[in-house]
């Protein structure tokens, strides 16, 4: 049990504290440069939707009063199957700047995409969900970054509007230090994968996605940086979202997130391989053993059982592990009442995720069609 324990606590620690402060200590002497400039290639603006009637006319409102030539720009939507009044908004848009695809049987994303991005003309794709709401300055920052020969892919920066919310305050601490990463990360080289709420990539560089791919945002970028591209984050490109009303909703796209980082372990498995990828370190680090955690989790917290009264330090170990999931506790039964009560209750939401994502993953439950959540 001493060897459990130790390797558990020393991969958790290594994870959640060790990777992230490595990470961006390298990034304080080594970085990668981008030399980038104001240039408006043109550009297509690309998303699959479905049942948006509420977000559609809003988000084009949105897109045509960005600061990007208008005569550089192209939009084109693909409904995918959609059931209620998405068709009809689109085809009042329909024409001009303005393209709408609309498929009647409803087969997910990857497929809409593969017939979307062969429609585009755009020397640059811009792939964006309904809705997030642009900043004003969002596509020209993302777009100069690709006077950069070197670069592939960029990710835009997601913030959440403020929201007195239990999902809110969990969760918009571990997105503050998930960017904390990424843009360390990008700083040395490459981020893994993207924000899928906005990123652009060369349109020569875009691959025919596999039919039951969760997550595009992952495997496009990841793509491209196999064939030799970085992909980087651009803090600049602004994208605002809502937070989830409640940990249920944030559990459901934290499922289906996870469910796809298994699959892509299985689609990309050169990332493994430090000789075959340069990013191999960070994958492993920020990825794989980011999703192992809820099992060292309970690794550790069996093993500290077993040598509970053994020494001073397992019982001040069992204590403090005790209080955590106490907290949690009180985090799932007063809502909204106190932050770390919060935190707690959301971090072990996201490690429950993870072993929900696994278990949908390898019975096949987890439905490559993206369910609306309210």
């Amino acid at each position: 049990m001493n060897i459990l324990f130790w390797v558990s606590l020393s991969i958790i620690l290594y994870t959640y504290i060790g990777y992230p402060v490595a990470v961006y200590a390298i990034s304080r002497f080594y970085r990668k440069r981008i030399y980038g400039k104001y240039i408006y290639p043109t550009i297509s603006i690309i998303i699959a939707a479905y049942n948006e009637e509420k977000t559609i006319e809003q988000k084009l409102m949105n897109l045509l009063s960005v600061d990007y030539p208008s005569d550089r720009m192209e939009i084109i939507i693909g409904s995918d199957g959609s059931t209620d009044g998405t068709n009809e908004i689109l085809n009042k848009y329909d024409g001009n700047k303005i393209t709408a695809f609309i498929q009647k049987e409803r087969k997910g994303k990857p497929y809409m995409l593969n017939q979307l991005v062969p429609l585009a003309e755009g020397e640059i794709l811009i792939f964006t969900d309904c809705r997030q709401k642009l900043d004003k300055e969002a596509l020209k920052e993302l777009v100069k970054n690709f006077a950069d020969p070197t670069i592939g892919s960029v990710s835009a920066e997601l913030y959440f509007e403020e929201a007195n919310t239990q999902a809110s305050s969990g969760v918009g601490l571990y997105w503050n230090y998930e960017k904390f990463i990424r843009k360390a990360e990008s700083r040395i080289g490459s981020m893994l994968g993207a924000t899928g709420a906005l990123y652009a990539i060369r349109r020569e560089l875009f691959p025919e996605l596999p039919r039951d791919l969760i997550l595009d945002d992952m495997y496009v970028p990841m793509l491209i940086v196999e064939r030799g591209y970085r992909a980087i984050f651009d803090k600049k490109a602004k994208i605002f979202d809502k937070h989830s009303k409640d940990a249920k909703q944030d559990f459901l796209r934290r499922t289906r997130t996870l469910a796809g980082n298994f699959q892509l372990f299985l689609y990309m498995k050169w990332l493994f391989n430090p000789f075959k990828s340069y990013i191999a370190w960070q994958f492993i680090s920020h990825k794989f053993l980011r999703l192992m955690i809820p099992f060292l989790l309970l690794g550790l917290l069996i093993s500290n059982y077993s040598l509970y009264e053994e020494n001073f330090f397992y019982n001040v170990m069992m204590i403090l592990q005790a209080a955590f999931y106490f907290m949690a506790l009180c985090g799932m039964v007063f809502k909204n009442r106190n932050k770390f009560f919060d935190t707690a209750y959301m971090f072990c939401v996201m490690n429950a995720a993870a072993m929900v994502g696994l278990y949908k993953f390898i019975t096949g439950k987890q439905s490559v069609k993206w369910e609306k959540i309210a």
